[in-house]
């Protein structure tokens, strides 16, 4: 399998009532209840719904250089000025219409698909690897409670 080319958002990982993983497909994840928002407070559920709306449309672009880019679409208000500006000042980088941030390097280890988190520190005295496997047993990736499947 190739993991080069685009991923899109399979399912989002969110604690349940029992604090459990439980991964919810986008549309589910859209629809689900909000603890930590009080959902009296218009303003508050709708900044908390424009965040998930950003998170359930998420790709991954994984690249032939060993780059790995999150794509996200960009925000609903934003002008072309603003995107050129934060763009010229290095905060995003512009793909495929997309925003990103700098990308993570990725490698393919016999037949699993790693990542470099930039995560660095040790263990019991043990430089630690920043290297962690982000391939699933069905070949998905698993990102940051997040999983991602191959787009057609």
């Amino acid at each position: 399998m190739s993991y080069i080319g685009k991923w899109r958002l399979h399912s989002v990982g969110v604690m349940n009532e029992d604090f459990e993983l439980q991964y919810l497909a986008p549309e589910e994840y859209l629809a689900s209840p909000m603890p930590y928002v009080d959902e009296s407070d218009e303003e508050a559920v709708a900044d908390e719904m424009k965040e998930r709306k950003q998170t359930a449309a998420m790709q991954l672009s994984v690249c032939e250089n060993g780059l790995m880019y999150m794509l996200m679409p960009l925000p609903e208000g934003v002008t072309k000025e603003e995107v050129d500006a934060a763009v010229e000042a290095g905060e995003i980088i512009l793909i495929d219409g997309c925003m990103s941030q700098a990308p993570m390097k990725w490698e393919e280890r016999d037949g699993a698909f790693w990542i470099d988190t930039g995560i660095e520190g040790e263990v019991l005295g043990e430089a630690a690897d920043s290297w962690a496997c982000a391939s699933d047993e069905n070949g998905n990736i698993n990102f940051m409670n997040f999983r991602f499947v191959k787009a057609e």
